[in-house]
This record gives C-alpha cells, structure tokens and sequence, in this order.
C-alpha cells in the first residue's frame, strides 16, 4: 500500500486518496480562486470543512469558520481512536496521521459563545443596512441620503440609535435639509424608523457599537506557528437569516477594504468559509450582488480565499459560481425532475472525463465520499476524481460548554471586545443641535420682539436700527454649522463601508 508522509508537503492540502490517484490534493498557492463545498445534508460536508480548515492552519494560514450547527469547536481538541477512523488512515495510506488540537478563537454576535463581534453603522454602510431593513428603492434612496447627511457633517453612525438620531433631525427640520439634497418624506422616513425597531426586538443592535472589531485579530498566529480558527458561533444568528447574511457580506467587505494588494502568493493570508452560503443571495438587491461579484473576483489579489459551502451549487449566483476554480462535490439526492435538471447543470460545471459517469456517480457517493476538481499549477482544472475523504485530527465532538468558556477566558482578546462602550456620536450631537436650534429659534423670536421695540423707538426718534434682524443672525449660526463640518467627508468602498 502506498503511504505518504504529509508533512514535507507544505504548499499542499491533502484531501483523499482518488479513483485515479494515489491522492488528491489542493494546490495552496492556487487556493485563492476560491472554492466551494457543497452536498446534501449528512454527507460530509463539515467534515470536509474541518479537514481543510486543519490543513491550513498547520501552514500558519489563520481561518474564520461560520459553525451554524455548534459541531465545529472540537477544533479546539485532539481527536481519539475510533475504529472507522482507523479504517480510513489505513485505507487511504497515511503513515504520519495524528491527532491533534488546534488554536481556536470563538466569537459570537451576541457576546454568549465568543468574543463579541461588533462594527458601527457607518462603517457598514448603506448598502447593506438597506439590505437588512429590506427598504424599497425609495427608503433606500432615503437612506443614503442620511447617510450623506451625516458623512458631510462629519457625525459618526456608531450604532441604531444614531441612525434613529438622524431620522429625526431630517424629520423635523425637513426643510433646511430638503434644498440640498431633495425631498424626504415623513412617511418613508417613519417606515426605515419601525424596519430598524423590528430588527432591535430581533437582538441585532447588538451588532451594531463599540469596540469595533479589528479585523486583524482575525488573522493570528499561536506560538507554534498554526493560524488560529476562527469560529463565528452562528446557533443563534442563524435563526435571523437576513442579519446572518448580511454579518458575511459585511466582513467580506471589510476584508476587501482593509487588505493591502500583495498579488499571487505561495498561500493565503486568510481563508474564509460561509456555511448555508445560498443565503447570501437570498432576495439580493442586483446592486449589491453586482458588487458581490466584483468583490469575489477581486478580493484574491490580497490573497483570501473564500469557499462557500451550500447544499446545490445552483443556489449561488451563476456569475460568483464561475470563479470558483477548487470544486468539492458531495452526494446529492435526486427525488424531483428539477434535481435531475440541477445534476446535469452542476456535471456540466467539471472538466469531462471518460473516467467517471458523474451524472451516476454524485447522487451515489457515501458519506465522506466527493467527487473533487481542483486547479493544477497552471490554474487549469483537474480532471475530477472520486475521492475518500480524509479523516479530521481534531475532535469529532463539540466543547462542552464549560470547556469553551474556558478557552474564551484564556483568550488574548479576552476582555477587549466583551464590554460595549458608548462614545459621542450622531446621536449625542444631534441631540445637541436640535436643542441649539431650539434656542437659536427661542433667541430668533427675543431678537423679532426687541428689534420691533427698537424700530418703534427709532421710528419715534426718525432713525433706522441697524441690528442685524433674526433672520441674519439665525443664517449666520447655521453657516457656522457648515462650515465646521468642512474636510471631515467620509470615503467609502465598495459595498459602502467606510474606506481607510
């Protein structure tokens, strides 16, 4: 039997032993062309997940996991004997297996399973909150509207509350905002209100403060050189489909804003993978999954690779399913004529090979079976192989949940994201405007009464007053008001979040 010592191949994640081939591996260097994992429920899946996950942190390369189902913190510990185990790294030949733990980081929206995870409003951006509200085009429109509003003053969007602030300043002075930059009107502008104290009932204000989160504390290494695993506890986010979504749209898009160029390198920086991915194009706005697609495509060149992971590749947008080069299909279960239809689309999607019926083949694959194609060292795709996958080194079991609160609290990061700060932001400063306003207005009205005084006085008298009116003075605070907001534009990216 062949064995293979995988240790000295470095650049390379071994994935199984094939039908063709001794083994089968992904390219490192060519993992940047992004991947997808797909198959019915049940048929492997995550533990394909987890087998590359490990495989690429033991190169030092840190990953962000989304562990919708709990099942993926046993990362955290070393495996133990079990028979099939042992079936499988005797039938694939692998004569340096061992179990081992990996360095894992659990972080969690809610603050409960992980550190908090949390970015302002502005710096997500109006897209992706029109998104989340689900706004029609015309509340959208409004809504990047306040968002230009407040950029232009210079106020910061920390959290809902701020963006509740801004309603309410366009709300009640309209008009003053009206002549630069058009009409709101005061029903939309109460819709967006109710859509954001919905989603505050839903637990997602929680999102949405301070301390922002740095996305650098996602790409660490431990003292052994692993990349740590990053896993976005997503139990609880996952019953909010739409904040879920928008929770990976956004960190891609940080991710895309934040990183530098650096090319083609021999690995990735950072591998990141969306389980349940078709939710990231659910009802997706085509401004948005335009510029998706243009963040997938380019958002290689600072080298992170993004492996979507869904049950049918015919959930993901056909454009964003075309640049996915490293293909790992796990049985699908054909019961309709549509499934039969969906097997054709997907075969069509592999090189062809005289090898296999993949037509056949797919819906037959036993749990941690998959057919796979990946990219060769001239970015071409491999001929696709029926492949036994190999086994994870880390624990099949889940943490107990004392045993993760444990490592939370071992953590480097413990205590830097778990208290929420609130700093002066738009809604303390709108606060203060409207109440400077209120007594601009109070001292306008004093100034109307004195000056009409005076004008009966000088009138008596035969002279005319030569104090400003109120009009003049009320002109002159507001222009003061724009003019110290000047130079303090906010730059946004892509998807608007906020660009560095």
């Amino acid at each position: 039997m062949t064995t293979t010592d995988t240790s000295s191949l470095t650049n390379t994640l071994l994935l199984g032993k094939g039908n063709a081939s001794p083994f089968v591996r992904m390219l490192a260097n060519k993992a940047n062309r992004h991947g997808f994992i797909a198959g019915a429920t049940g048929t492997g899946k995550t533990i394909t997940l987890k087998i590359i996950a490990e495989q690429f942190s033991k190169m030092g390369v840190p990953v962000i996991l989304t562990d919708v189902k709990g099942d993926l913190s046993g990362c955290a510990a070393g495996g133990t004997d079990h028979p099939k185990i042992k079936e499988r790294v005797d039938g694939i030949g692998l004569n340096d297996f061992q179990f081992q733990q990996y360095p894992v980081t659990f972080w969690d929206v809610y603050g409960k399973a992980g550190h908090s995870i949390r970015t302002t409003i502005s710096e997500m951006g109006p897209l992706l909150l029109a998104r989340l509200f689900e706004l029609n085009e015309t509340q959208e429109s409004i809504l990047m509207t306040l968002f230009k509003i407040a950029d232009d003053e210079g106020y910061l969007l920390i959290d809902l509350p701020d963006l509740k602030a801004m309603l309410q300043l366009v709300d009640d002075d309209g008009e003053t905002f009206e002549k630069e930059y058009g009409r709101m009107s005061r029903a939309s502008l109460q819709a967006i209100l109710r859509k954001i104290t919905a989603l505050e009932a839903q637990g997602a204000d929680q999102f949405f403060g301070e301390p922002a989160i740095r996305l650098f504390d996602f790409m660490k290494t431990d003292h052994t050189g692993k990349g740590h695993i990053n896993l976005i506890d997503s139990r609880e986010l996952f019953n909010q489909p739409r904040l879920y979504a928008t929770v990976l749209l956004w960190l891609l898009s940080e991710l895309f804003e934040s990183l530098p160029e650096i090319g083609d390198p021999e690995k990735p920086r950072l591998v990141l993978f969306f389980d349940e991915a078709h939710l990231l194009f659910n009802d997706l706005p085509k401004a948005v999954l335009d510029k998706l697609r243009q963040v997938v495509r380019l958002i290689r060149s600072k080298g992170v690779s993004v492996f979507f992971v869904t049950q049918n590749p015919a959930d993901l947008d056909d454009e964003v399913l075309g640049q996915l080069g490293n293909r790992i299909q796990h049985a699908l279960r054909i019961v309709t004529p549509k499934d039969r239809k969906a097997l054709k689309a997907l075969v069509d999607g592999f090189p062809e090979t005289k090898d296999l019926d993949l037509e056949e083949v797919i819906p037959s694959l036993k749990v941690g079976e998959a057919v796979i194609s990946v990219l060769d060292s001239e970015g071409k795709p491999t001929l696709p192989e029926q492949t036994w996958m190999v086994p994870p080194e880390s624990s099949m079991k889940p943490l107990s949940d004392g045993e993760r609160q444990a490592l939370i609290q071992k953590s480097m990061l413990y205590g830097q994201y778990d208290e929420s700060i609130d700093r002066e932001s738009a809604h303390e400063l709108v606060e203060k405007r409207l109440a400077q306003r209120e007594q601009e207005l109070e001292e306008a009205a004093q100034l109307k009464e004195e000056e009409k005084a005076q004008r009966k006085a000088a009138k008596a008298k035969g002279q005319k007053s030569r104090r400003q009116s109120p009009q003049e003075a009320f002109m002159k605070s507001v222009l003061r008001s724009v003019g110290s907001s000047l130079g303090r534009q906010i730059a946004r990216g892509i998807l608007g979040s906020i660009k560095f």
